[in-house]
């Protein structure tokens, strides 16, 4: 579904991507996971076309995407829940929803929005409760809920999904970690960026694990667990 080949890209003058490869298949889910700095969130606003590579090809169902427009990207069905959530912090809860389905607007889909918001909330009944509460005032995990919820309204093909436990209390990370699981089951592809690597792992098919912009290590995820250098380096602390 997703195909990544030798990739470089540059921020502000560095070379933050060198030669990255990587493939994600539909319904699964694969784990990005690396220090601070290792190009992890650079990768995903390459995949997004925010920020555009040096050299290299991205195919999503065998379409070259490389140089799209972000807007095309997103009508193409990528779906980036971006570190920070970054939610309209002046808007409510259903009009951050709304605003997830701006594509589909074009469309004249407002019937099938509407349902689709529905089905959201009552996914997230949190989010029932502060319907019309803004963004800017809901907690963290609320917040990173509504992020979530926003990007489904997109009708994602794939979710690229960003630290989506930073700053979250351990129970809040329990709970976004059942969501990801519950998307899965639902058939939705995810490439997740997460510094939670044990997290990351339990719920992910696939890792592939970044430093100083290259992927160093790649295998299926049950099988990092038991790597002697992935525990050194990320499970003792439970981070990357």
């Amino acid at each position: 579904m997703l195909k990544i080949t030798e990739i470089d890209a540059y921020y502000k003058g560095i070379q933050a991507l060198k030669g990255v490869s990587l493939s994600l298949g539909e319904k699964d889910i694969a784990c990005l996971i690396g220090a601070n700095g290792a190009g992890k969130t650079t990768l995903l606003s390459v995949i997004s076309c925010l920020h555009y590579p040096h050299k290299g090809r991205i195919e999503f169902f065998g379409k070259d995407i490389t140089r799209f427009r972000p807007e095309a990207i997103v009508k193409e069905g990528i779906i980036q829940i971006p570190e920070g959530r970054e939610l309209f912090n002046a808007l409510t809860v259903i009009e951050n929803l709304e605003m997830g389905a701006y594509v589909r607007f074009a469309r004249k889909a407002k019937n099938r929005i509407k349902v689709d918001i529905e089905r959201i909330v009552n996914m997230f009944p949190i989010l029932k409760a502060r319907a019309s509460q803004l963004a800017g005032t809901l907690s963290g995990g609320e917040q990173q809920m509504l992020a979530i919820g926003r990007g489904l309204m997109g009708s994602p093909k794939l979710m690229l999904m960003d630290e989506p436990s930073l700053g979250l209390a351990p129970l809040v990370i329990k709970e976004i970690f059942n969501i990801i699981l519950q998307l899965k089951k639902d058939g939705i592809p995810i490439l997740l960026v997460e510094q939670n690597a044990r997290a990351a792992l339990n719920v992910s098919e696939y890792c592939y694990v970044m430093e100083t912009g290259r992927i160093v290590l790649h295998g299926p995820s049950q099988r990092m667990m038991g790597n002697e250098e992935i525990k050194n380096a990320f499970l003792g602390r439970c981070k990357g």
